[in-house]
């Protein structure tokens, strides 16, 4: 407060001064226009004239060197007596460039759909989706809300940050079971929520340390970057989101990642186990890329998680775990996953997946392995529609997956209409099936080896956000 009042008595005292520069200046070009009363009948002599020019010169030099050094002074300086809380806080101009500095991007994205299950399942539940998991339903898959800055050396910014934040009926599926995280219900909504920092090593080692979404498997989140409505087993199966500290670094044709995370799908971890991820993106064409990883982890809690938040029964916040799981097994899990994009032409793309999962269970149960992948087909027909094919096949040992050993495979067509920039239609038809009956039927009780859906999806997304989210 005292400087404050520090800065207002020099600006008081700076305008005082040029007010009676001013004052004065103007009484001497009065008096330089208006003859004195001794000078009424004629005009002032020469000499007068002139020594009044040199004052009123040096006068207007004063002026005018004391208009510029303030203009000089620093922008907290206020420039009029402002309320105290103006005089700590920037300027809206300041403001605004601050802001535009960090070249703030936002988007915001409805997914919905319409599915029709053929086999009139009991609940209209469809079996092993991720996200289209209702039938005879109007449905909001995801309502999703994205803020990003990214950072620019160029512009002289090695910072940057990013948030999704997602409601509806994907978010039950990226985080909404306890088998994964103790608290789920405390981040079901955020996503994604990560600052960058790029260090100046080498080319730039780019840091992020937060929640981002897993780069295990070939597909994402966002259904309009998708070649499919419906996704994958595989993405059903790997992990959805990290929470933990990566990097990643440029060298050559290839992108380097490394991570430590709590978990797969752990914002909060379930035991002292951080697992670790390496990767490498190999590009070399513009037409071709490749994905590598490996990810270890220990996916096998040694606390039991609450089912509802309760009245705490120790000084903590609801929900949180305080029963110990004894004996605690350690076995570790092991992802090996592989993916690549070819575009063949202009119009025509081509990608593959390929995974090995592994979890050590207690003994003496055999280890839980999965594998399989899946193969892809997008063709565009037109400007603005196109057709995309997927056919894959995971074969579930010990049921990892699916709660059962099976072979599952499933196919899918889907056709596109991109109506416009920001709005998405797409028709799908799909067949899943596997070696042994799981999938619901109008009967309780009665399981089938199959399932056929027809989907009719429909996508808007709009902002300033350009490209795949």
């Amino acid at each position: 407060m005292h400087s404050i009042m520090r800065i207002r008595s020099c600006g008081q005292l700076a305008r005082w001064s040029i007010q009676r520069r001013v004052a004065l200046a103007v009484t001497i070009a009065t008096a330089l226009v208006v003859p004195c009363p001794a000078w009424a009948q004629g005009s002032p002599p020469p000499g007068e004239i002139l020594r009044r020019l040199s004052a009123l010169e040096a006068e207007v030099a004063e002026l005018k060197a004391l208009i510029v050094a303030q203009d000089a002074a620093p922008t907290s300086v206020p420039r009029q007596d402002p309320s105290p809380q103006e005089a700590v806080q920037p300027s809206a101009t300041a403001a605004d460039r601050i802001f535009a500095n960090y070249d703030l991007k936002y988007g915001v994205g409805i997914d919905t759909y319409y599915e029709y299950n053929f086999n009139y399942p009991l609940g209209r539940v469809n079996l092993l989706r991720a996200y289209d998991v209702t039938s005879n339903n109007f449905s909001l898959n995801q309502a999703s809300i994205i803020a990003e800055s990214k950072p620019d050396l160029e512009a002289g910014r090695r910072f940057g940050a990013r948030l999704d934040l997602q409601f509806g009926q994907a978010t039950e599926t990226l985080q909404g079971s306890l088998a994964n995280e103790p608290r789920p219900w405390v981040y079901r909504n955020v996503f994604q929520a990560f600052g960058t920092y790029v260090a100046p090593v080498g080319s730039g080692l780019t840091i992020d340390f937060g929640k981002w979404a897993s780069s295990l498997g070939y597909e994402n989140n966002y259904t309009k970057d998708q070649i499919n409505y419906s996704r994958s087993y595989w993405f059903n199966f790997l992990p959805f989101y990290h929470m933990g500290a990566r990097v990643a670094y440029q060298l050559g044709d290839a992108t380097l990642n490394y991570w430590v995370t709590n978990g797969t799908e752990q914002t909060e971890a379930f035991n002292n186990f951080k697992d670790q991820f390496v990767g490498a993106t190999l590009q070399p064409s513009k037409a071709l890329s490749w994905t590598i990883n490996y990810y270890l982890g220990q996916e096998h809690p040694d606390v039991q998680a609450v089912q509802l938040p309760t009245q705490p029964s120790l000084p903590t916040q609801p929900g949180l775990s305080i029963t110990p799981v004894q004996p605690y097994f350690t076995g570790k899990l092991h992802i090996f996953d592989t993916y690549g994009n070819w575009q063949a032409t202009p119009t025509t793309l081509v990608a593959f997946e390929g995974d090995y999962v592994a979890n050590q269970n207690p003994e003496p149960a055999a280890p839980s392995v999965v594998t399989g992948g899946a193969a892809y087909l997008r063709q565009q027909l037109t400007a603005r529609t196109g057709l995309g094919f997927r056919g894959e096949y995971l074969r579930d040992r010990n049921g990892l997956f699916a709660g059962a050993s099976q072979s599952l495979k499933e196919t899918t067509v889907t056709y596109d209409v991109l109506v416009n920039e920001g709005f998405l239609v797409r028709g799908e038809w799909r067949r899943d099936f596997s070696n042994r009956p799981v999938f619901l039927t109008d009967s309780l009780g009665v399981l089938s080896r199959s399932q056929d859906t027809a989907t009719l999806g429909v996508v808007w997304w709009l902002g300033t956000k350009r490209g795949a989210w």
